[in-house]
């Protein structure tokens, strides 16, 4: 098993991907702001796991061998929604830039939260891999 095989770091590369989407889906937005007829979009918020099975309790994970192990994530695909219009104008263009601006800081912010959180996790796995008794 390597370090790039557990759950938890799959997690956050999982999230860092949206993120990373995100950015990608508001630059287009900000790109377009003068653009007439343009909606706003945005990305849908990941589908959470446990949500997933309580709303559908037929849920089957499928393996391929008997000594395999079900994996306990799914695969997110992400959608991209129009945003709902908070300001629209005349030619049709539903673009506030300062709204973009506030979604690409709390973007940001939880970008920034999920590196650290990967920093972290990976100085614990080094010292848990460590020798006993070594500095």
């Amino acid at each position: 098993m390597s370090v790039t095989d557990l759950s938890l770091l799959n997690q956050i590369k999982g999230r860092l991907g949206w993120l990373d989407d995100r950015q990608r889906v508001i630059a287009q937005n900000v790109a377009n702001s003068d653009t007439p007829g343009y909606g706003a979009r945005d990305l849908k918020v990941p589908t959470d796991f446990a949500k997933a099975l309580d709303n559908n309790r037929n849920v089957r994970v499928m393996t391929t061998h008997a000594a395999h192990i079900a994996p306990n994530t799914p695969t997110i695909r992400h959608t991209v929604n129009r945003a709902p219009d908070s300001e629209t104008t005349l030619d049709g263009n539903s673009v506030v830039v300062e709204e973009q601006m506030l979604k690409m800081a709390e973007s940001r912010m939880a970008y920034d939260a999920a590196i650290g959180f990967y920093q972290k996790s990976m100085q614990m796995i080094r010292l848990a891999a460590r020798k006993p008794g070594a500095g």
